[in-house]
């Protein structure tokens, strides 16, 4: 017995369905992180994202249930983007000493989240305080950068380069004063670079672990 063909997938212009929409995404994206690291979140509406994406209301909602829901995916986008950063970085340097390989993992998250202003402003400042729901995000995501520290710590202590002895605290005073020097940087002080805060950072850091 003889099977029925399905039916082929209708395209417009080359493009299937689903790569429209997956570009209407993108548009989106690239929207909410013009106008939100810019702008700024508060003073961007639903109306002004879907201008600037070429697209309809309709088309927002199909993707989004509001610009919370975007701000929140283009924060995991940046701190997904900094972790792989300094991750790499960090496995690139296995055969260095500490400093050098704090200092190479550091450049490398500091380069990533803030390398570009309105990236910085979404992850540093616009996605604080918005709601209970980005909060408890941020939150988790806190939990993975705990983690990544404390994985750097232990394997100092491995190596022999560090005190062994419990960091859970250190590399949540390290989150915090990594957070505070870039959100300061972007927003109050514009003469303080990236490799300031990679070289203050970096000290903070191997001074933690080796004092």
């Amino acid at each position: 017995m003889s099977g029925r063909n399905p039916a082929p997938r209708r395209s417009y212009g080359g493009r299937s369905a689903e790569e429209r929409r997956a570009e209407r995404r993108d548009r989106l994206l690239t929207a909410g992180l013009e106008l939100f690291g810019t702008r700024g979140y508060a003073a961007t509406s639903i109306e002004r994202l879907c201008a600037t994406a070429s697209v309809s209301t309709r088309n927002f909602y199909e993707e989004f249930s509001g610009r919370e829901e975007l701000l929140t995916a283009l924060h995991s986008t940046i701190d997904e983007r900094a972790a792989q950063a300094l991750t790499t970085a960090y496995t690139e340097t296995a055969d260095a000493d500490l400093e050098t390989r704090v200092r190479q993992a550091v450049q490398a998250f500091v380069t990533a989240a803030a390398g570009d202003s309105r990236w910085a402003r979404i992850a540093f400042v616009e996605a604080i305080g918005v709601s209970a729901a980005l909060e408890h995000h941020r939150l988790n995501r806190r939990a993975h950068w705990t983690e990544a520290l404390l994985a750097l710590a232990r394997d100092a202590v491995a190596r022999g380069e560090a005190t062994d002895r419990d960091y859970r605290l250190t590399a949540l005073a390290i989150i915090g004063a990594a957070d505070n020097l870039v959100q300061h940087c972007h927003t109050q002080a514009q003469d303080i670079t990236q490799d300031d805060i990679t070289k203050e950072l970096t000290t903070l850091i191997c001074n933690a672990l080796t004092r």
